[in-house]
């Protein structure tokens, strides 16, 4: 056969296989605006300031992701989302410049095909409780998820002294570890990464986690180790899906 016929019947092979690959469809408008709103909200309930990202898994594609470009969540647009794979790759042709710390997101994906939203934020009432042995517990029925426990991870033990950033896989892996099958894992010195089936769910788990660790303090301060807590089963009852909170919030951040 001459080379000419040759590359001809590569070229119709690459082709032909090209169209068998499945096509993954782009996301609706309303499920950009959704990722949009609870960027918004987050920076509008102060759970996000300058700093601080949500996600949410494709719903076309389990091996994408969907994040914002760099940058204050409150300024967030629809042409800020970027597709990532789960290798925190920009998938989007012509991508700005993403998070550093996309690799929490990622990685958490991989670790979890039941997470289908990540946030990841500095609230400052965690922090306490990131960097002490006082450990997070529920202390009122919004914070039922708390019951199941909040591990802490420490960044040293995966890499030595760092800045605190989750700024690669292997950190982002390791956070997915100490993470597990819980819903919030505190960052020492840093921050959460939250965690939920839905987008409307993680936005209220990572608001009732800090309102939950500055109820925990106040607690504290009056009562000592004398804290009632939620015990297990009332935790599992307890638990919500956050959609009253998310239409208020939303109400919030739409109506200005």
């Amino acid at each position: 056969m001459s080379p000419a016929f040759l590359m001809k019947r590569f070229v119709l092979f690459i082709a032909t296989a090209a169209q068998a690959l499945p096509q993954t469809a782009p996301p609706s408008k309303a499920f950009i605006d959704e990722l949009v709103l609870a960027n918004h909200i987050l920076a509008n309930e102060e759970v996000v300031d300058g700093y601080g990202h949500v996600s949410v898994r494709s719903p076309n594609n389990p091996n994408h992701y969907f994040l914002a470009r760099a940058g204050a969540p409150l300024l967030v647009t629809a042409a800020d989302i970027v597709e990532y794979d789960l290798d925190s790759n920009a998938v989007t042709p012509g991508a700005a410049s993403g998070y550093l710390e996309r690799f929490i997101h990622g990685e958490i994906y991989k670790a979890r095909p039941d997470v289908m939203a990540v946030v990841h934020c500095h609230c400052p009432e965690v922090i306490p409780f990131a960097d002490t042995s006082v450990p997070l517990q529920p202390m009122h029925h919004m914070g039922g998820f708390i019951g199941a426990g909040v591990p802490v991870f420490e960044i040293r033990k995966a890499a030595g002294e760092t800045d605190m950033l989750i700024r690669n896989g292997a950190l982002g892996r390791a956070l997915a570890q100490s993470l597990g099958d819980k819903s919030a894992a505190l960052m020492r010195g840093h921050g959460a990464a939250v965690v939920a089936p839905a987008l409307h769910l993680v936005v209220g788990r990572a608001y009732y986690l800090n309102l939950n660790a500055r109820l925990q303090l106040q607690a504290i301060q009056l009562g000592g180790s004398k804290v009632t807590y939620l015990d297990a089963e009332e935790s599992k009852q307890a638990n919500t899906d956050f959609e009253r909170s998310w239409d208020a919030w939303k109400f919030k951040v739409t109506r200005k």
